[in-house]
């Protein structure tokens, strides 16, 4: 026979929603998704897919310093993505640094 937990999972209670604590977090400094993730609570998915919708309603004021590899030093201006690539197109490396993100 199965035992049942101890507790019911129950989520941290929020002042504010998480597009509110995100854009508090990215007036202050410059962080990744990975950073923000850990500061929220939630999945790096996540994490990206709210700044895709904060993007939009800040109207591009939400900047990215793009991501570039380690090799070689190629930096990926032109990406459009929020998330990081997988592997740089000039040597085919997959050490790439995260892209960071604030809010100007």
């Amino acid at each position: 026979m199965k035992e049942r937990p101890g507790q019911p999972f129950v989520p941290p209670r929020r002042q504010d929603t998480v597009r509110q604590e995100l854009a508090a977090l990215l007036r202050g400094e410059s962080l990744t998704a990975k950073e923000l993730s850990g500061l929220v609570g939630i999945s790096e998915k996540e994490v990206l897919e709210h700044l895709e919708h904060l993007r939009i309603a800040l109207h591009g004021r939400l900047d990215m310093t793009p991501p570039r590899c380690l090799e070689c030093g190629f930096s990926f201006q032109k990406r459009a993505r929020l998330k990081k690539p997988g592997r740089c197109p000039v040597c085919r490396s997959e050490r790439i640094i995260d892209p960071s993100f604030t809010i100007g």
